[in-house]
């Protein structure tokens, strides 16, 4: 006699099949669209990092405040022109031009409305689809990011990043103390917990946290 499942044992194998996949799917897709988040900030940051550097290079210049680019909003245009593939241009309102969601939020659920800035700045949609918003603040770059436009989750320390490109060329969060980065391990998760991971208005500290471990999203 030919041994063979009944249908009961194989209606549990298919449940506890069942029950594995509801546990375990949707940590597998969380997991990668967190990669994927940080593959896109990853390649802007490289981007913007390079093409600092090289600013500085093509202007002969010891620092970006020398060469002009941290203290004049025409030279910030000249310079997303000339060194990215820009696609759009979204001016001074990227949320009135389409550019960017309406609405914004923190890791802790605030609504925050990161485009709204009073300041005069730029914004601009590069090639890959990812907004740069650019604002001179004297001795620095204020640059906000959204990596996917328009399309959600529209979090910061998700698809939004805030952080500053120092006079040194070199990008870095924005830290208490002041100084110049490359900053500390410790420098950067006060930041992460005092405005990333936090009911604040501000954003700023999660791109800090993903370079201290290793371009991982373990937040």
């Amino acid at each position: 006699m030919k041994k063979a499942f009944t249908l009961a044992e194989v209606l549990v194998t298919l449940g506890i099949i069942g029950v594995v996949s509801a546990m375990t799917v949707p940590a597998l897709l969380q997991n990668h669209q967190r990669k994927s988040y940080v593959t896109q900030i990853h390649k802007v940051y490289n981007e913007l990092q390079q093409a600092a550097l090289q600013y500085m290079t093509d202007k002969n210049a010891v620092n970006l405040v020398e060469a002009g680019l941290t203290n004049d909003i025409n030279a910030v245009d000249a310079f997303m022109k000339t060194y990215f593939r820009v696609v759009k241009e979204c001016g001074s309102e990227p949320t009135e031009t389409g550019c960017v969601a309406q609405e914004y939020k923190k890791l802790t659920g605030r609504t925050i409305t990161p485009f709204n800035v009073s300041v005069d700045y730029r914004a601009y949609v590069i090639a890959s689809g990812a907004v740069i918003a650019l604002i001179s603040e004297g001795d620095h770059l204020q640059v906000h990011v959204d990596i996917n436009g328009q399309k959600g989750p529209n979090i910061a320390g998700r698809d939004l990043f805030a952080f500053h490109v120092y006079k040194n060329g070199v990008i870095d969060d924005h830290v208490s103390g002041g100084g110049l980065p490359p900053f500390t391990r410790e420098q950067r998760e006060d930041s992460y917990n005092t405005w990333c991971n936090s009911s604040t208005p501000s954003w700023y500290g999660c791109l800090g946290k993903l370079i201290n471990d290793n371009w991982e999203m373990t937040y």
